[in-house]
């Protein structure tokens, strides 16, 4: 592996090692009442934990095998990848996920981040360099891809789940 390569992998790998400390941290707490926020791409959006946890556990394999997609197809050419707010199969999978034991969901999404960041360790440099093209967002390399969809959407939705929590300790869910 290219030092490249190795630089750009411990710093994702840190950075998914802290959101991981707080996945397995929400996954202590009682799973709160309430809606989150709304998004501010979607404000009438707004969901319960079921939903986030549901979310999470779905969407972490999801955007792996994207990636593993975009590095196994690229060959100097973007390779189409990823889906928007508003893909069926994404909004099915939340609906679908939102019944389910949410510990059960929050068990697949942390053996997901975990899968995700030996995936992440195995790429080389040329890996980080492919680049795909996202139906809305245009193109992307892999490292951008990684950090849109994976590190700043955990971190997202981990944040939602706290504030969740912290609306209901003060009484607000």
């Amino acid at each position: 592996m290219a030092a490249g390569a190795i630089v750009r992998a411990m710093a994702v790998d840190d950075q998914l090692a802290e959101l991981e400390v707080r996945l397995e941290r929400a996954t202590y707490r009682a799973t709160p009442g309430g809606l989150t926020e709304p998004d501010p791409d979607t404000p009438e959006e707004r969901w319960e934990a079921a939903q986030v946890w549901a979310h999470l556990a779905e969407f972490i394999g999801y955007w792996q095998r994207q990636i593993a997609g975009v590095v196994a197809g690229y060959d100097g050419l973007a390779v189409p990848f990823g889906r928007t707010k508003r893909d069926e199969g994404r909004i099915e999978a939340i609906e679908r996920g939102r019944s389910q034991p949410v510990r059960e969901l929050e068990a697949r999404a942390l053996i997901e981040l975990a899968e995700l960041r030996r995936y992440l360790g195995s790429l080389r440099d040329t890996d980080w360099q492919a680049v795909g093209r996202h139906p809305t967002l245009g193109e992307m390399a892999v490292g951008t891809i990684v950090d849109r969809f994976l590190v700043a959407h955990l971190a997202e939705h981990l944040d939602q789940l706290d504030g969740l929590a912290a609306a209901e300790a003060a009484g607000r869910g």
